[in-house]
């Protein structure tokens, strides 16, 4: 049996299986280890304050630890520097961020390329932005494999092609998108491209440099932090044209009744009291992912992600959605309503996901109204896989 040796670093398992559940929900959001539950105690119980705004020692303590993080995500990611960092209060915001902050760039008639699979975190943005100036969304199609189409990227990407935003991983069909090839066609076009990193990069280090995206995106709570948390990387060039969108307290330079001005990145997009513990906290999943033996851990997420799919496929009446590359699996079932499926896998305490996955034209292009999502983190094991099958197959007696 396939066992995970990094699963007693999160006390929850323990809870959780103490009362009959197994979690195959990471992709909605994951298990937090010892570490990061530590990081935020300790930082409540030594004085809590805010950042950048004070001299005494408890707001140097905190703005140190705040200002640490953003030089382990720069070195996370392989940015140039700590101030193309950008913190937010998710991955939803840090995308709104970019929508409003390019907006002067967007005149009438240009275009905005989206993909097929995108969330509607990383579809409603542009999709707005386009009806707000009066531009066109362009939606690049997938192949049978559920990877974007390069051939008819090549086409659709053009002249008045000015933002392309594409996900790195399908938080519904588990295909990592060919980026290194899809960015090249809009930057030949002089277009931004933004990349929604927020499955990604729970199942792979991403160097940012390497990849050639103006702009990634990623969420603290996917990537065993805590909630409430957003990542943007920007590329230097590429952060300066963007307008600020927020305003209020820290990020001003100068403020009259009449006129103010306001700071550049990364403290001009970062107004307000930031989500002070929650970047704490994910400096300290950032140093624990960091102790991790990399190579063991992604082959262990292989070999898991190979047994659920293999699993699916030899039952009958199971249609799996896409060719899933890792992490996840979503499929429908033959004459039985993913809804109803969800409520008997509950039952027997199997934690999975029903619905459309904030992905409903993706749902329609694949022709289904929802579909289950079984997905995977290093923390789960053989024994999660085995009582996730067992509960299944005793389900599928029930409902067919």
């Amino acid at each position: 049996m396939l066992s995970s040796p990094w699963r007693s670093d999160f006390p929850a398992l323990a809870v959780m299986e103490a009362q009959g559940e197994v979690y195959l929900d990471s992709a909605a959001t994951a298990q937090k280890p010892q570490a990061l539950i530590s990081a935020l105690t300790g930082y409540y119980t030594s004085g809590a304050a805010n950042v950048h705004r004070a001299q005494h020692a408890s707001a140097e303590r905190a703005t140190r630890a705040f200002e640490g993080t953003r030089t382990k995500l720069a070195s996370w990611l392989n940015a140039a520097e700590p101030t193309e960092i950008i913190f937010t209060r998710g991955a939803t915001e840090a995308l709104n961020l970019l929508a409003y902050g390019m907006e002067a760039h967007i005149d009438a008639g240009d275009e905005i390329a989206i993909t097929a699979l995108e969330h509607h975190a990383n579809l409603l943005p542009w999709q707005q932005l386009a009806q707000r100036r009066n531009a066109h969304l362009v939606v690049l199609p997938l192949d049978k494999a559920g990877h974007i189409d390069l051939e008819a990227a090549t086409q659709l990407i053009g002249p008045r092609t000015r933002v392309l935003a594409a996900s790195q991983l399908s938080n519904v069909l588990g295909t990592q998108q060919p980026l290194h090839r899809l960015l090249p066609l809009a930057k030949a076009q002089g277009a931004l491209t933004v990349v929604d990193g927020a499955q990604g990069i729970v199942h792979q280090r991403t160097d940012v440099r390497s990849l050639g995206c103006d702009f990634y995106v990623l969420s603290s709570h996917k990537l065993y932090g805590p909630e409430g948390v957003g990542v943007l990387y920007g590329r230097r060039e590429a952060l300066a044209r963007l307008r600020h969108w927020q305003f209020g307290g820290e990020m001003v330079q100068l403020a009259e009744f009449q006129h103010a001005q306001f700071r550049p990145a990364p403290l001009g997009f970062e107004a307000g009291t930031p989500p002070i513990a929650g970047v704490i906290g994910l400096g300290a999943v950032l140093d624990y992912l960091g102790g991790l033996d990399q190579a063991a851990l992604a082959a262990h997420e292989h070999r898991l992600h190979r047994m659920l799919v293999d699993g699916l496929a030899m039952r009958d009446g199971i249609r799996l959605l896409g060719r899933p590359d890792c992490a996840l699996a979503s499929f429908t079932v033959e004459g039985v309503h993913p809804a109803d499926l969800s409520h008997l896998l509950t039952e027997q305490g199997v934690a999975v996901r029903s619905g459309t996955h904030c992905a409903m034209p993706l749902m329609g292009r694949l022709g289904v109204s929802g579909a289950i999502r079984a997905s995977l983190a290093f923390y789960n094991d053989g024994a999660d896989l085995e009582v996730f099958f067992c509960a299944l197959d005793r389900a599928l007696e029930l409902l067919r």
